[in-house]
């Protein structure tokens, strides 16, 4: 085994991951799976993704990012951190290769959790946004303003009837164990949030 371990991020569409065996139930254990390597919008990916997170997606891990079927969860894996044992040196290489992944905590130093409008959103009618910087090893699994919003699709989440006002920010984060915790970011989205704006929430999380 190649003892040069890599993370990525799930993300866009830059790898393409079947899972050929369900993980282990330890957090410690590895999957066996394998990967193929597609390229980005230069040539004949996308930069949208899945995920909706657009060209930030490209940003994050050096652009070594992951699309994934199993893993996906109908957006609910969107954000999400794996180690594998592969590289993006060999999946360009050899096309698709056998590797082994383990899902681990995100981390973004001197980063809080973003809040990015979708640039169609229309104020004050229509809201959608996605999140960025997901921190730690849970996932996302509902967001409130109010009310739950609805997940779009992948990270987005959105709402035919935004409140006014300050928009104070609720976020569920669960794990497969079935452990669930609500948190409130310290910073507000602004009542005149604006399309295409990002906001810090002012708080990292590690669940």
């Amino acid at each position: 085994m190649d003892l040069s371990l890599q993370y990525f991020l799930l993300v866009a569409s830059l790898l393409l991951m079947q899972t050929l065996s369900h993980a282990a139930t330890c957090n410690d254990c590895f999957t066996s799976s394998r990967a193929a390597h597609y390229p980005n919008s230069d040539e004949l990916g996308t930069d949208s993704g899945a995920c909706g997170y657009g060209l930030f997606g490209a940003t994050l891990n050096g652009g070594e990012v992951a699309a994934a079927s199993d893993l996906y969860q109908n957006g609910i894996g969107c954000g999400a951190c794996y180690k594998t044992t592969d590289s993006a040196a060999s999946l360009q290489a050899l096309g698709i290769i056998d590797i082994e992944y383990k899902r681990v905590s995100c981390s973004y130093p001197n980063r809080n959790i973003t809040i990015k409008i979708d640039e169609n959103s229309n104020y004050p009618h229509y809201l959608a946004f996605v999140i960025w910087y997901q921190q730690g090893q849970r996932d996302i699994t509902a967001v409130q303003l109010c009310e739950l919003l609805d997940r779009s699709y992948g990270a987005v989440w959105t709402t035919t009837s935004p409140p006014t006002g300050l928009l104070s920010l609720r976020m569920l984060f669960s794990d497969e164990n079935g452990y669930e915790t609500w948190v409130v970011p310290p910073t507000n989205i602004p009542s005149n949030w604006k399309a295409g704006e990002t906001y810090d929430t002012g708080v990292q999380v590690n669940l």
